[in-house]
């Protein structure tokens, strides 16, 4: 018998792991993209993927729907 896979465990947010370093690199990368420093925002996924940040973790920030430009 094939097991069926649980629909709600592939939309379930993966817990962000709390290295000091990363999770403020993280938060640099948000505070220059609403404030549009954008030559800010690689030095800071830079340093968020050396300590560990994910893929999904930028792309979150990356894609947040409060930054609509105007």
């Amino acid at each position: 018998m094939v097991p069926q896979a649980n629909p709600k465990a592939l939309f379930r947010r993966r817990r962000t792991s709390r290295h000091p370093v990363k999770l403020t690199a993280l938060l640099c990368l948000k505070e220059a993209l609403v404030h549009e420093r954008y030559e800010d925002c690689a030095f800071a996924i830079e340093t968020a993927k050396e300590f560990g940040a994910q893929d999904f973790e930028i792309e979150n920030l990356l894609e947040d729907a409060r930054r609509n430009p105007v």
